[in-house]
């Protein structure tokens, strides 16, 4: 729910999620039932083709390599703790190269 609370405040309306096929995608209840509660549709890359979720894939490495390993944390609550700052730095500073070096904030200000 972070994520859809994001996206309206900067004017963004879900109306569905593309996802790997994870059980707890496929069939976990939660998150069956928060989709339906923000009426938001389910849908699921081909079994076998990562590719297709390629941008989601990227941003988990990123997420790896600049946040969750990247300092020697002393525990997973500071790690944690640490993530609003950086999805904050990730998505209204830190330049992209698929954006021609502009933050992804900059493709919703269009």
């Amino acid at each position: 729910t972070r994520a859809a609370a994001w996206f309206a405040a900067h004017g963004v309306t879900l109306r569905r999620v593309l996802t790997d096929n994870a059980k707890s995608y496929r069939v976990g209840r939660a998150w069956i039932a928060v989709c339906a509660q923000l009426g938001i549709g389910r849908r699921f890359i081909k079994p076998g083709r990562p590719w297709t979720n390629g941008k989601a894939e990227r941003f988990n490495r990123t997420l790896q390599t600049e946040w969750a390993y990247a300092t020697a944390w002393s525990c997973n609550d500071e790690r944690t703790a640490a993530l609003d700052s950086w999805l904050t730095h990730y998505n209204t500073s830190r330049s992209h190269s698929a954006l021609g070096g502009r933050p992804p904030i900059s493709r919703l200000a269009a």
